[in-house]
């Protein structure tokens, strides 16, 4: 079932015959590739194109992602097609691995997570923002992550994300060769803070000191 496939994709930043990275923002349930964008002012980096895929009914899949896997089908397997595909046209058109970054927050986090566990190489960054691995067992899978910086933020008392599965995934990705950085903030929401914003500044600002070199 392509139950995401044809929904529009919403681009900001460089134009990617100009780009020197690219990231792919995934937005979360209830929300809208144009909400996941309003991230680019605060984030935004010189050389850098950004792609955010807008899902069908704006909900990637319809129950918890700590439910079994195939309680969410066949919705995740179309909604993680969607990355598979961009990544593909990405690479299409010359990038590499290491100039894709992606990015998810909430929902969009967990499918991020997802994606790179199972399509494991060395990427330029995964930025996973109060998500984790989908599923109600959650295992290492074959091939490895190469070093990809890996961050993993959420707070220690969200409602729809528990820590343990942030510390599960984090480990995880740890042992699949993930350069891991996992934090967790006392008492936040469930939103985005500073510290987050920065760490995927500071990704960002390597990526193109990478293909500057």
């Amino acid at each position: 079932m392509n139950y995401h496939q044809g929904q529009p994709v919403v681009t900001r930043g460089a134009a990617l015959d100009q780009a020197q990275a690219v990231m792919i923002l995934i937005h979360g349930r209830g929300a809208s590739a144009e909400s996941i964008l309003t991230l680019v002012p605060e984030i935004d980096q010189p050389g850098f194109a950004y792609l955010a895929p807008q899902a069908a009914g704006d909900t990637w899949y319809p129950y918890r992602f700590l439910e079994p896997v195939e309680r969410n089908e066949p919705y995740l397997s179309s909604a993680l097609s969607v990355l598979s595909g961009l990544v593909e046209q990405l690479r299409g058109r010359g990038f590499s691995s290491e100039q894709i970054m992606l990015l998810g927050f909430s929902q969009g986090a967990c499918l991020v997570a997802e994606w790179a566990a199972r399509n494991p190489d060395y990427y330029g960054g995964v930025m996973i923002l109060s998500g984790g691995l989908i599923g109600d067992k959650v295992s290492v899978k074959p091939g490895s992550l190469a070093g990809t910086p890996i961050f993993l933020g959420c707070s220690d008392i969200d409602g729809h994300i528990p820590q343990s599965r942030v510390e599960e995934s984090a480990e995880i990705l740890r042992q699949m060769g993930g350069d891991v950085t996992m934090r967790l903030y006392r008492g936040m929401g469930h939103t985005i803070n500073q510290d987050e914003i920065d760490s995927v500044r500071r990704a960002m600002t390597v990526v193109v000191r990478n293909q500057n070199k």
